[in-house]
């Protein structure tokens, strides 16, 4: 019994000190963690970055006080998405609210559409 214990504590010594000697996989690991972590960071940033671009190139309506022939003739994009909700059959209040415009810039924009569809 005893040979036995002294046999067991004689393979524990021995595999603790290969186990030093190992290459150590966690370092690897944790390395490429970080690599994906770094590189999702920087693609968040480019698309944050882009969608704010994006977005200031959709909603100019704060600038419309200082040019007034633009609050005339509103972007595009926003007259098709106000076309495309009201043959949806939304209400003025509910373009208002999906669109990010008041319910007389919806109402301007719907009283255009009419008259070039007529």
């Amino acid at each position: 019994m005893d040979i036995l214990i002294f046999v067991l504590m004689a393979i524990a010594i021995i595999l603790i000190v290969v186990s030093f000697f190992l290459p150590d996989r966690t370092k690897e690991l944790s390395n490429e963690v970080e690599q994906l972590s770094i590189q999702m960071y920087q693609e968040n940033f480019q698309i944050k970055k882009r969608l704010k671009v994006l977005e200031e190139e959709l909603l100019i309506p704060g600038d419309m006080d200082k040019n007034p022939s633009q609050a005339k003739n509103p972007n595009p994009i926003i007259v098709g998405q106000v076309r495309l909700l009201h043959e949806q059959g939304l209400t003025v209040e509910q373009i208002a609210k999906q669109s990010a415009l008041s319910e007389d810039e919806v109402k301007q924009i719907l009283e255009t559409i009419k008259v070039v569809k007529q």
